[in-house]
């Protein structure tokens, strides 16, 4: 189950829990989707701001975020965000970046709006529970996907979770 309790619970709340999102921060999620990760985050921060790049995704995210006031649904490209630098507490990618053509593009991005003293999120959800790869990990590698080789650097650079 993509999203379903095994992989919130397993992957997903370890992760922003670890983050550690502050009542007062700003949230930038890109590739929200559905809005299941957005649907955890908004009752934890200050300002959300969920971004696809499927209109369709975001029609479902609005749906679910109706009933929380600190929601903004937009169109974004993860590769080429309009918002200004060092603008966000967190920014949080979920179960994208092994997905785009260019994908140190998209990391360049979320570390380039992220506040210094922030963190960039990225949980990916294509390795085994216990850090072994996994089947689909293992075919996108042999696809030369190389999401792993070509975010490494960027992700020590400024505090991001993988």
């Amino acid at each position: 189950m993509i999203y379903g309790k095994p992989v919130f619970f397993t992957t997903l709340r370890p992760t922003l829990e670890g983050a550690w999102i502050p009542a007062l921060a700003m949230v930038l999620e890109c590739a929200c989707g559905t809005g299941a990760i957005s649907m955890f985050v908004a009752p934890v921060c200050a300002r959300l701001i969920a971004t696809d790049f499927s209109n369709g995704m975001l029609k479902q995210t609005a749906k679910k975020a109706k009933r929380f006031t600190n929601i903004e649904v937009a169109y974004a490209d993860i590769t080429k965000l309009d918002f200004p630098d060092n603008c966000f507490d967190k920014v949080i990618a979920g179960n994208v970046i092994h997905l785009l053509d260019n994908p140190q593009a998209a990391v360049m991005e979320l570390v380039r709006v992220c506040k210094p003293e922030g963190k960039v999120i990225i949980p990916t959800y294509i390795n085994k529970k216990d850090g072994k790869t996994g089947k689909m990990a293992a075919l996108l590698g042999k696809a030369d996907a190389g999401f792993k080789r070509q975010t490494e650097s960027l992700s020590r650079r400024r505090g991001c979770v993988l």
